[in-house]
């Protein structure tokens, strides 16, 4: 079943707080989030209100029914919001890339019997991602939603996102950690309003388990991220305009698909399996003759090539260089056993 979590990216007065909460009470919503404590870059910026905001959001839950939720970086902000009654608290991405940091907020989660969200780290590393939900689980945690936010992109990619996507990661805590649901972040993802109803459309095809959105009364006038948060009447045309994908009848075809994919995937493997064998007797050939193993310009050589053919079959390139470097990389270990 899908997870719907809205809200601020931050709260910022009582009356901004409680008229989201208010405007989001009809519409699919599992948690109301907000932002208390906010990681900011710069210490220039709007840090969060801190703990008066706890006050509004058990406010926000008491007049509207809403499950609350909020970020936790520090054990204090864990107990805070463990006596005020939080439905739900997130592990952010900037704290997810410290496992010191991690560690301490589970050992205070210890008991906590709400749902413990856990944002991707900042950089393109899922082992992260899946050590902070590891340790959550080792202190008796299990109640455990991951959030795909993206990773940072490189200061000098050009790009009108925010972040890169990066659907490798959660396709990869997928296949890793079945059993935990995934929800997406496009307004970190995008960066950008306009953008967010596509990613989250995106997050649905590829089968992840729910949405968290920033959503505030008047986007323009937030003390943080605010080109990147939707209108409650967005948000509500984004959540009825969502094509949520289910099994169905095309299962059948797939699964012949699938069976195809299976047989060429035997013969890549078949065909990667001699050219290591042969990659050993060129090795064995070197050493008699007293050659170096690495050679530079036929590998240039090799990798222009294909391409080349990348090019003609419409085939990404950086794929054919990730390939490439791998398979190199195995021939050369091949060469100097």
């Amino acid at each position: 079943m899908l997870k719907y979590i809205a809200g601020p990216c931050a709260a910022e007065t009582e009356q901004q707080v409680l008229a989201v909460a208010q405007a989001l009470q009809p519409c699919k919503i599992d948690f109301f989030r907000a932002g208390l404590w906010k990681p900011r870059t710069s210490p220039h910026s709007f840090q969060g209100v801190g703990e008066r905001g706890i006050e509004w959001m058990t406010k926000a839950r008491d007049m509207f029914g809403l499950k609350i939720c909020t970020e936790v970086a520090t054990t204090q902000h864990v107990q805070l919001c463990r006596d005020a009654g939080f439905d739900a608290l997130w592990i952010g991405a900037r704290t997810v890339s410290d496992p010191f940091a991690v560690q301490a907020l589970c050992d205070s989660l210890k008991g906590y019997a709400g749902v413990v969200m856990v944002k991707n780290p900042i950089s393109a590393d899922v082992d992260l991602w899946i050590g902070a939900i590891s340790r959550l689980r080792k202190v008796g945690i299990e109640n455990i939603v991951a959030v795909h936010r993206g990773v940072n992109q490189n200061a000098y990619q050009n790009g009108n996102m925010r972040n890169d996507a990066a659907w490798v990661m959660p396709i990869e805590l997928k296949r890793t950690m079945p059993d935990i649901p995934i929800v997406c972040d496009p307004s970190h993802i995008t960066g950008n309003a306009a953008l967010v109803p596509i990613i989250a459309q995106q997050a649905m095809q590829i089968g992840l388990d729910g949405l968290m959105i920033e959503v505030h009364c008047n986007p323009h006038e937030a003390l943080s991220d605010a080109m990147q948060q939707l209108t409650p009447e967005q948000y509500r045309q984004l959540i009825d305009g969502l094509n949520v994908r289910t099994q169905n009848k095309a299962e059948k075809d797939l699964l012949q698909l699938r069976e195809q994919i299976n047989e060429i995937d035997s013969q890549i493997w078949a065909l990667i399996e001699q050219r290591m064998t042969i990659s050993k007797h060129i090795g064995e050939i070197k050493q008699q003759h007293n050659m170096p193993v690495l050679q530079p310009e036929r590998y240039q050589q090799i990798l222009h090539k294909r391409l080349q053919w990348a090019q003609q079959h419409n085939i990404e390139e950086q794929l054919v260089n990730t390939i490439m470097q791998a398979i190199h990389e195995a021939s050369v270990k091949q060469q100097i056993q």
